[in-house]
């Protein structure tokens, strides 16, 4: 019996030890994917701080790539610049994909920015009397990325109202990273997203 509680506490002392490491790598692995995002947009944002004169054509880059575009406009909406950026990315789509792309880059999604990315469809849900949107993306990775394999798979971003704005903050933006295009259609991946994450962290 005696050995049988020092084995049970042994187990029970690995799975603490385990989740405690979890913890703080989750914690190390954002910021360091926290810190990468800065970095790429720091020179607009010393710009910004130091009072620099600023020109759309500035902007212009740092908006078209979606991997910066949503914290460029944030950071804009910071120093009250946001009449600079482009009219060409200040769309819900566009801010969709950004807001996609960032979280797929977090170490424990994708990993990574995925190498192509592309709107499908604009799915509207009724809950509550109320339309509800939802952005669905197709998106894919090369070799040697794990995810290569899977071909494109399928995101989304939302939820939106009809009043959002293009960089409002879309809570339920996920992935399963294993819903393949073609094999499951849009607006049910769409459905999923609504019924199992914006729900429950409604």
């Amino acid at each position: 019996m005696k050995i049988t509680f020092i084995v049970i506490g042994t187990i029970v002392l690995l799975i603490l030890l385990f989740l405690i490491y979890r913890y703080f790598a989750f914690k190390k692995e954002g910021a360091q994917a926290h810190k990468l995002r800065f970095e790429r947009i720091q020179p607009l944002h010393e710009k910004l701080e130091n009072g620099k004169e600023i020109k759309k054509e500035d902007v212009f880059d740092y908006a078209k790539d979606n991997k910066t575009r949503e914290l460029t406009y944030q950071i804009l909406s910071d120093y009250n610049k946001t009449e600079l950026y482009p009219r060409a990315y200040f769309t819900i789509e566009s801010g969709a994909e950004s807001s996609l792309v960032n979280w797929l880059e977090f170490p424990t999604e994708l990993d990574k920015a995925p190498d192509d990315i592309k709107h499908l469809e604009k799915v509207k849900i009724v809950f509550e009397d109320e339309d509800v949107f939802y952005h669905v993306f197709k998106y894919m990775t090369i070799e040697p990325h794990w995810a290569a394999k899977n071909g494109w798979m399928l995101g989304v971003v939302g939820p939106y109202f009809e009043n959002s704005k293009p960089y409002d903050f879309p809570a339920a933006t996920f992935s399963r990273c294993s819903s393949k295009f073609g094999e499951i259609e849009p607006k049910d991946e769409a459905k999923w997203v609504h019924e199992n994450i914006a729900l429950k962290r409604a």
